[in-house]
């Protein structure tokens, strides 16, 4: 017996019911967590299988526990247009965008923790500053 590094799904769904599901998962990603909230709830009051595959899905997904919307989202990969210049171009875009996104979402995340080392500053001295007198 031989391991592929390809496994097909045990149960292939097919392409007129995955592409529905595919675009009702990336329409609720584009409107964030609440959105896949709602749907669960909406799923258990219509049907309770169906809200717990949801829930389940959820879960499993790991949308539950992001902290926000998608910003780690996989790469993205367009099959080849034939033009390799085109191609070779459009791959180097997409890979200094996404650097500079990685690198605008740790500006982010450095300023988030500026502000927060300022206000706990202001509160310890406050706090001092109540002590004292």
């Amino acid at each position: 017996m031989h391991s592929a590094s390809y496994r097909m799904p045990a149960y292939p769904l097919p392409s007129r019911v995955q592409g529905p599901l595919i675009r009702a998962r990336d329409w609720l990603d584009e409107r964030g967590k609440l959105a896949w909230i709602a749907a669960v709830v909406l799923g258990f009051v219509v049907f309770w299988p169906l809200g717990l595959a949801l829930l389940a899905y959820m879960i499993w997904s790991k949308r539950m526990f992001s902290c926000s919307n998608r910003h780690s989202r996989a790469r993205y990969y367009a099959p080849s247009t034939g033009n390799s210049a085109f191609d070779a171009y459009r791959e180097e875009t997409l890979k200094r965008l996404e650097d500079e996104h990685r690198e605008f979402v740790d500006f982010l995340q450095k300023l988030r923790e500026a502000k927060d080392k300022a206000e706990f500053d202001q509160f310890m001295q406050s706090r001092g500053e109540k002590t004292e007198a």
